[in-house]
Formats: structure tokens, C-alpha cells, sequence
């Protein structure tokens, strides 16, 4: 992932709550409710992030789920038709994202957790396959570290020590 430092406060974030669920922790005393939030954030322009967040009442979980998703803000690499650059694989646990470049009006075509993410994003045409887990936690990872590994030609250009019009030939 790129480690960039992003400021928050200048970014005007929307969100959206991918899961809530009920966690129990057993004690002496009897059962312990929690509800956990798992939070993605992006303004649709190349920033997202996600975060979770725990609490005993759903919207304190919510609001530190969203506090902790703008702590991780990563940023995009966004072509002229608001897609990827290329073709990556991201991964995070046992969850792997297929993440594939789509030309003007193909829309997003993705399933539940990674659409999330590509919609803060700001992506208006991907096409995505979840493999492996799952889990929506992961899956929303996985999407995260395969969008902020895809590097633009410049980069790519700039990590080889060429021009971008050679990276693109």
C-alpha cells in the first residue's frame, strides 16, 4: 500500500456502513454484548478507506468505525474513464480480489463489499471477481491493498527511470 500521508480534514468524505454485526464475550458474570461496525470512507475522487469499529450501542460503533476508516485513507490511481490503470489481484487474508480494467460504460460490475469500496472510491467502471474467502471484512481489505498497488504509467516510468511514453508503447 502506498504510505503516503493523506489529511483528512481537507477531503470531504462520504460513508457507508458495510456490516454490523453482534460479537458476545462470555465472563464470570454472564454474557457481554458488543456490536461491531465495519466502515468504508472515500470521497470519490481516488481516496477510500475502511475501518472497524466496536461498541455496546450500534451508532458509537458506527462513528469510531468511520473515525478509524480515515485514519487508513489510501489513495487511487484513476485512468480518464474513471477506472484502474491495469489488471491486479489485490489480497488480505485468505481473500483475493480479481480487479480488472473496463472501458467507458461498462459501470461497476462487483459483488457487495468490493462495489462498496469501488463506489467511495469513485471507480465508475471496473469489473471485479471475489476469490477465495468471503468474509466482508477481507474481501473490503483485499479490494483496498489490489486498488492501491495499481500504479499509473508515470510511476511506473518514474520507478524505471523512463518517460511514460515509453511505459505506455
Amino acid at each position: 500500500m502506498r504510505h503516503e500521508i493523506i489529511d483528512a480534514s481537507q477531503l470531504e468524505l462520504n460513508d457507508k456502513v458495510v456490516s454490523i454485526k453482534r460479537v458476545t464475550k462470555t465472563t464470570k458474570g454472564g454474557r457481554n454484548m458488543r456490536f461491531t461496525a465495519l466502515v468504508v470512507v472515500g470521497d470519490g475522487n481516488g481516496h477510500v478507506g475502511a475501518g472497524l469499529g466496536k461498541a455496546i450501542e450500534i451508532p458509537e460503533a458506527i462513528r469510531k468505525g468511520k473515525e478509524d476508516a480515515t485514519k487508513h485513507l489510501v489513495s487511487i490511481s484513476l485512468d480518464d474513464n474513471k477506472s484502474i490503470q491495469h489488471d491486479y489481484v489485490g489480497s488480505y487474508g485468505s481473500a483475493e480480489v480479481l480487479l480488472k480494467r473496463a472501458p467507458e460504460g461498462t459501470g461497476v460490475i462487483a459483488g457487495g463489499p468490493a462495489r462498496i469500496v469501488c463506489d467511495m472510491a469513485g471507480i465508475k467502471n471496473i469489473r471485479t471477481k471475489s476469490l477465495g474467502s468471503n468474509n466482508k471484512q477481507n474481501v473490503v481489505l483485499a479490494t483496498i491493498a489490489g486498488l492501491s498497488k495499481v500504479m499509473s504509467p508515470e510511476e511506473v516510468a518514474a520507478k524505471r527511470g523512463k518517460s511514460a511514453s515509453d511505459v505506455r508503447a
